[in-house]
């Protein structure tokens, strides 16, 4: 092992406890747990679990919310035990090897694609931890190559447990894995928080806008009690849409002018993770101004049509693309709270059927919402939900810093 593999077994960070304890050793996966071949073949068991990448071990029917796999198939599929340790070859951006997952649901079944296997000491979890790192990601790269489906890795089983792993004194392994626990406690107590805030603006949407069929709210501002009936209006009569921009990989630069697409939506706000840029003489782009709602019209996956954000001030210099369009309304903020209903919910659907993946912009403009006449009222709904907008959005950033702090 050359100097270099060497200072790798010394962690950048240790508990001053163990700073005197030495280079950390190295073992493998098949010295430390065993693969798990028991299969379901008398079908005695029906739960079956899946690893998602972002999730984790999880009730299959639950996650997809139908049944992926018919009972017929299920009596090669593994037996898997709550404490056991899942592999799914299936690679995706947040697992580009594919994710391992502790299992913490209990006894269920799972695809014989995945790799199952239990640690010989029950007191795991620092492992817990160190798969939810990409550290033992470059070799699986080594040692496997891409299937033929182009999205799973096709590693032999021999290779995969003997995957090297860094093995700490008992006392440090536990002592990092209830760091790190904690830690994982306090993400989920805030995501706990932030589900709670979500669900509190979902239930008073469905109160300060109308039901199905309904003309008028639930709940109204006792200031406006008096102020008379709700109006019908189309969206094309509470703004303009503004055409996106089309764009060919020559016009990409390092940076000029952004232009705005899905992926820079994120839970009904922009975010600039993932951005693309073109050269700013292009002709043909609409910029983006302040209180524009970017909305996606098409694109591949059908569940990301119709998605929106409000384009917040002190944005960089931008357009949109042509699968996006941006709808400039006269009263923005409220305009926005509209497109989060289940009413915008509902046409969105109906429009695109069972095998359209796009809004059309002038059918766009027809979606039908019952509205106030007065604009103070409309503002105040705007600002009522507004506020919990800038609540979520904060919780969310929390979450996001915890989990940085963790993986730093």
């Amino acid at each position: 092992m050359s100097k270099k593999e060497k200072t790798v077994l010394v962690p950048k960070l240790r508990f001053p406890e163990f700073n005197s304890s030495g280079e950390w050793k190295v073992s493998t996966l098949n010295s430390l747990a065993i693969k798990i071949t028991n299969k379901n073949k008398d079908r005695s068991l029906t739960r079956i679990l899946t690893n998602s990448a972002t999730d984790g071990v999880v009730d299959q029917s639950e996650y997809f919310e139908r049944e992926i796999v018919t009972q017929s198939n299920i009596d090669n599929y593994f037996i898997v035990d709550e404490g056991d340790y899942v592999y799914n070859p299936r690679i995706s951006t947040s697992a580009p090897v594919g994710p391992i997952s502790k299992n913490k649901l209990g006894k269920g079944i799972m695809s014989p694609l995945y790799t199952v296997f239990r640690f010989n000491n029950p007191r795991n979890e620092f492992y817990e931890q160190y798969f939810k790192t990409n550290l033992w990601n470059s070799y699986l790269k080594t040692v496997s190559n891409t299937g033929a489906r182009h999205d799973r890795i096709s590693i032999s089983t021999e290779n995969f447990m003997k995957m090297p792993l860094p093995y700490p004194s008992d006392e440090e392994q536990q002592k990092i894995a209830d760091c790190l626990s904690s830690l994982d406690d306090l993400i989920t107590a805030e995501d706990k928080k932030l589900s709670a805030l979500r669900a509190h603006k979902k239930g008073l949407m469905q109160k300060l806008f109308p039901s199905e069929g309904k003309t008028l709210p639930e709940w109204r501002f006792p200031e406006f009690k008096d102020s008379g009936e709700w109006t019908k209006k189309t969206l094309g009569q509470l703004g303009k849409l503004v055409s996106g921009l089309t764009y060919s990989p020559d016009d990409v630069r390092e940076t000029g002018l952004l232009v705005l697409r899905s992926s820079n939506i994120k839970n009904s706000v922009i975010i600039l993770d993932d951005n693309v840029y073109v050269r700013t003489d292009i002709s043909g782009a609409n910029l983006s101004l302040e209180g524009d709602i970017l909305i996606c019209v098409r694109n591949g996956s059908k569940t990301l049509i119709g998605k929106n954000a409000i384009i917040p001030k002190d944005m960089p210099l931008c357009t949109h693309g042509a699968f996006m369009t941006v709808l400039r309304a006269q009263n923005p903020q409220f305009v926005f709270q509209l497109l989060q209903t289940t009413a915008y919910e509902r046409q969105v659907k109906a429009d695109l059927g069972a095998t359209i993946n796009s809004i059309n912009g002038t059918q766009l403009e027809k979606y039908v919402f019952f509205i106030p006449k007065e604009q103070k009222e409309q503002q105040k709904i705007a600002d009522c939900l507004s506020t919990l907008d800038e609540l979520i959005t904060a919780q969310a950033k929390k979450i996001e810093a915890l989990n940085t702090h963790k993986k730093d």
